[in-house]
């Protein structure tokens, strides 16, 4: 439906508003539903989660392009809410993948919801297969730490690998950097 909305129109009319007039180096959504499209099924049929911005894609293309059409330079998005860890490039449109990326977004899983979890779900290899702007997928319990300066965003995937008794060791499992 493209009149489906997760913001509405006034919320998101505040948000493109912001980020056209936007001084920041780096401009920043933090919100609680992953926006890259997921595509969860190995071939052509395309099955996505409506609970996320594949539920409202015209909006969701329409802020994206708004990013490219504007220039909004150094755009990141920082979700939650998934239970897993990942990093992805946002395009303007995911059924035409020769794109330049708009935007990076990074993922952060839970701190212990889903009791212990595993470096790699048995379904990643096919997951990254059908979405080639998934660059990191990981469903360990911990959290992204962000350091950022004028030159580079880093994000840090800090991980457990379990959470159902004491003493698990932290690890840094994947690092990304937006220069």
């Amino acid at each position: 439906d493209p009149r489906a909305t997760l913001l509405g129109s006034h919320q998101r009319e505040w948000m493109m508003h912001s980020m056209r007039n936007s001084k920041a180096k780096w401009n920043v959504l933090a919100q609680q539903v992953m926006m890259a499209r997921a595509d969860r099924k190995p071939g052509e049929e395309i099955t996505i989660s409506m609970d996320q911005w594949p539920g409202y894609e015209m909006e969701r293309r329409r802020i994206l392009k708004f990013i490219k059409d504007e220039q909004v330079n150094n755009s990141v998005v920082l979700t939650g809410d998934i239970h897993r860890n990942w990093a992805n490039e946002l395009v303007t449109d995911f059924d035409q993948l020769d794109g330049k990326s708009v935007a990076t977004e990074f993922v952060g899983t839970s701190i212990s919801s889903g009791g212990d979890g595993q470096d790699q779900p048995k379904d990643v290899d096919a997951l990254l297969s059908e979405n080639p702007f998934v660059k990191y997928h990981n469903n360990e319990r911990g959290y992204v730490s962000c350091r950022v300066n004028s030159k580079e965003w880093r994000s840090d995937y800090r991980t457990v690998p379990y959470v159902t008794r004491p003493g698990a060791p932290v690890n840094t499992r994947a690092s990304f950097v937006v220069e």
